[in-house]
């Protein structure tokens, strides 16, 4: 059953793209636990993510690149109920930690499987498949990874400071979104599925992205000024200037070249984009936790 095939398909690689919503939940804990990290994180990442990247796969059966696997190979029939017995798992888990952070897996594995499943299919409608997906990969995960951290309950996360920034956590997913759709649209349109991206155009979903990117920054900029201190500000601004840099060059070369809007470009794009906001919110985490001063004094 657990086939070459259906470990490819399962994408753990892809989990660290996911990261930054996991350590920009950490850094508004209080009350982390050394156990509750490892195994909320573990169970997001290893567990939860790689299942929801099955169950599409098994649905879409696309034969070209998709998201963190460039030639995909064909889905075996294990791959189906692999991803259902890793959501099991998962959710087995989570129970150690709380029922509730049990239940928003539970959540999110519905959501996820709404995108592909052929009796909804969110990904033949545009807006609504961009939405769901935007508030359920951004506001949904951030709140359900500071459960798995801090096993608050659901009046813990209902909180002013907590929902701003899951806010904020969607805004930017719901303008990278789209560029994950760039390169996918013949493949997307043969099935007769209709992303934001197909419907936007190539030039169209660069423009979005920026434009949408554009207020998600400067909404981080503001919140870490009025409610934290300016430093964090200028250090967020710093990290995505490799952002910020590689997606404007991919936009002047795809304008003269169309052929540059291809898998391997819009994984560079995630790639930097995961890597400079990972290490951007661990150390906001580090730094305002108070980790890094008490790992100094010697604690």
């Amino acid at each position: 059953m657990f086939s070459l095939s259906t470990w490819l398909h399962l994408r753990f690689p892809f989990s660290f793209f996911l990261m930054p919503v996991y350590f920009f939940a950490l850094g508004h804990s209080p009350n982390f636990t050394e156990s509750r990290i490892v195994w909320s994180f573990l169970i997001i990442h290893l567990l939860l993510y790689p299942a929801s990247n099955g169950y599409n796969s098994y649905f879409d059966k696309d034969e070209k690149s998709i998201g963190g696997l460039k030639n995909p190979p064909p889905v075996k029939e294990g791959l189906y109920f692999i991803s259902l017995l890793m959501d099991i798992v998962a959710i087995a888990l989570a129970l150690k930690i709380s029922v509730f952070f049990a239940s928003m897996l539970f959540i999110y594995g519905l959501a996820s499987k709404a995108y592909s499943h052929p009796s909804i299919r969110l990904k033949k409608r545009p807006i609504l498949g961009w939405l769901v997906t935007g508030f359920f990969q951004g506001f949904f995960t951030f709140l359900m990874c500071y459960e798995g951290i801090n096993a608050f309950g659901i009046s813990g996360v209902l909180k002013t400071d907590i929902l701003i920034p899951a806010a904020l956590t969607s805004i930017m997913l719901l303008g990278n979104y789209p560029m994950t759709q760039i390169y996918q649209h013949e493949e997307d349109s043969k099935r007769g599925d209709k992303t934001l991206s197909i419907l936007l155009g190539i030039n169209g979903t660069f423009v979005f992205t920026a434009i949408v990117f554009a207020f998600a920054t400067l909404g981080f900029v503001f919140y870490f000024v009025f409610f934290f201190k300016v430093k964090y500000a200028l250090v967020f601004l710093a990290s995505l200037a490799p952002v910020l840099l590689y997606f404007f060059v991919w936009f002047i070369q795809a304008r003269n070249n169309i052929e540059v809007v291809n898998y391997s470009r819009t994984m560079w794009l995630n790639f930097i984009s995961a890597v400079c906001l990972n290490g951007f919110f661990i150390y906001f985490f580090l730094d305002f936790s108070q980790v890094l001063q008490a790992v100094k004094a010697g604690f």
